[in-house]
């Protein structure tokens, strides 16, 4: 196969790019038979703009197309400049959208089929190599009908459609999915919002589905952090049982949810978590040991936990 410039080997796939109204978040999400789709389709910056590039995809179109995006080049105007002088541009396929939601895409008339795109307000969703033509409008309908859901829900939505509508025609491998703030919050934590990549498995937006749990998750125990850092004690203890909910077969979440509890005057509470954990994996009482020692808990609080276990037979206080 002749060498195109600035090409990866061809990413047939499909994706979308979307802005949401009501918070000024911006995403993309990915599906594709490829291995690690998130590495070359997927682009976003917070309070820029978000950019797929895919068929024989251009990497360089990605931090290329944010620069011009945060000069102020709106994204229709972006996507001219990008494919004014690559000569390989029938075989691209490029996708943007930036700070104002404004939308664009490009399908080249070479990508191979089916392929093709639809562009709304706020959002592109463009496909290649594609079952037949009934995956783009099945992720855009997704995509609007969940108006109401924060993005990357909606992003996930669109993808599971397309899954649903046949999606590439030779299956899927890895998926992708990218969320950034409206605007840059100084950190690069805050401003990459959701980064969840699956570079090789037999259902990758399934499996995207449930990492996105997992984050869920995880966010709410960072909340639950915060909260308690602040003095919320029952804010941050409802974060960590929501935590707890969301992923309730985690002996890490079950773990420090206990710990939350005992610190904030709820051992009795603490205290079946604590046996659950540490029945299941013993390693979880030598961690709580280590803590006071790195100041993570007090040497009383220790001392009233394991009594408290040993109290109900459930190991020596030591």
């Amino acid at each position: 196969m002749k060498s195109l410039e600035g090409s990866t080997r061809p990413v047939h796939t499909y994706s979308i790019v979307a802005r949401q109204p009501d918070t000024g978040e911006l995403g993309v999400a990915v599906q594709s038979h490829w291995f690690g789709t998130g590495t070359i389709v997927t682009w976003a910056e917070a309070g820029v703009g978000a950019v797929a590039t895919q068929a024989f995809a251009r990497a360089d179109y990605g931090p290329d197309g944010l620069d011009l995006l945060r000069a102020g080049t709106p994204a229709p105007e972006a996507v001219r400049l990008l494919l004014a002088e690559d000569a390989a541009r029938q075989l691209r396929q490029l996708a943007l959208v930036d700070r104002r939601g404004r939308a664009a895409v490009h399908t080249g008339n070479r990508c191979i089929g089916w392929a093709g795109h639809h562009v709304g307000d706020g959002f592109s969703v463009q496909a290649n190599m594609m079952v037949d033509g009934s995956v783009v409008p099945a992720m855009a309908a997704s995509f609007l009908a969940a108006a109401d859901a924060p993005l990357a829900d909606r992003l996930l939505m669109a993808l599971e459609a397309g899954e649903a509508a046949g999606g590439d025609l030779r299956g899927s491998q890895s998926a992708a999915l990218l969320v950034v703030a409206a605007q840059p919050t100084g950190t690069a934590r805050g401003d990459r919002m959701i980064d969840l990549r699956v570079d090789d498995h037999p259902s990758p937006v399934a499996e995207l589905r449930r990492l996105y749990g997992v984050h869920l998750a995880y966010a709410h125990m960072d909340a639950g952090d915060t909260a308690l850092e602040q003095d919320d004690r029952e804010g941050g203890l409802r974060q960590y049982a929501r935590a707890a909910e969301l992923l309730p077969d985690s002996l890490e979440v079950h773990f420090w949810h206990a710990l939350s509890l005992a610190t904030n005057d709820r051992l009795q509470q603490a205290l079946p978590l604590f046996r659950m954990v540490f029945a299941a994996d013993p390693n979880w009482r030598e961690l709580l040991q280590r803590l006071p020692a790195a100041g993570l808990a007090s040497v009383e609080l220790l001392s009233a936990v394991l009594t408290g276990l040993a109290d109900s037979g459930d190991g020596e206080a030591d």
